[in-house]
């Protein structure tokens, strides 16, 4: 794994800045640290999402991460992304999973930490599910305008890494997760925060799109995305935190 994320990696700009970085972690660390996810059933998770327009869960509490995933996910925390800093609290990041049937889609993520009062900037996504076939889908998708298409996919095979500028970028599932119902999609995601720009956006959740076909058939789907913008989110229906 590497220490630092500087400029002199050759960043891709298209749509927007990012990094892809195979063999990540070393390959016994990533067998471990996939083998120390929870099951997708398991009360692990703190974070259970199920609408239209994520179906995943999260868990963020350290005290839940078993001894390895704990050490790595500080020594992630502690990097420095282009002069970016970790978040202590792991707001929105750490564990993420996707069943079979599993979604997420195009969005914009909070912009200003709604405790520390300072801007995300770059997030590191690292997919830790062994064997993960292309077929199965869930590629990560990168856009330029939405709703469309992406411009920009990338299969989340085991021990591949992603980081970008998630500064006004949508990005989310391109394709729904198709895998079998014995695997699911297992991902680890840290943020990395920086002194508030002068003209910062200030939103605090994730700001969702719709897909094409949701519009074409989904009357409903605004009122839930504007619900979703929401800082205080009130609809345990639609998306539950325990």
């Amino acid at each position: 794994m590497v220490d630092v994320i500087p400029p002199v990696f050759e960043w891709d700009h298209d749509p927007f800045p990012h990094l892809v970085i195979d063999n990540f972690f070393d390959e016994e660390t990533a067998t471990l640290l996939s083998a120390e996810f929870p099951a997708y059933e398991s009360d692990a998770w703190n974070g259970n999402y199920r609408n239209p327009l994520e179906i995943k869960k999260t868990c963020n509490v350290w005290d839940r991460f078993p001894a390895l995933t704990y050490s790595v996910i500080h020594r992630l925390n502690s990097l420095n992304v282009m002069e970016a800093k970790g978040d202590p609290g792991l707001h929105g990041g750490g564990w993420h999973i996707h069943e079979r049937g599993g979604r997420l889609n195009p969005h914009i993520d909070y912009s200003i930490h709604p405790k520390l009062g300072l801007q995300r900037k770059y997030n590191l996504l690292v997919y830790l599910t062994e064997g993960w076939e292309e077929s199965w889908g869930g590629h990560f998708g990168l856009w330029n305008k939405v709703p469309g298409n992406p411009v920009k996919t990338i299969v989340p095979v085991f021990n591949r890494a992603v980081i970008f500028d998630t500064t006004l970028n949508y990005h989310g599932l391109a394709t729904e997760v198709t895998c079998p119902l014995n695997v699911c999609r297992k991902s680890i995601a840290m943020y990395y925060l920086i002194e508030k720009e002068e003209h910062a956006r200030t939103h605090q959740r994730a700001l969702f799109t719709a897909t094409m076909e949701q519009l074409a058939n989904d009357t409903y789907i605004d009122s839930l995305i504007e619900r979703r913008s929401q800082t205080k989110n009130t609809d345990p229906e639609e998306w539950d935190r325990k």
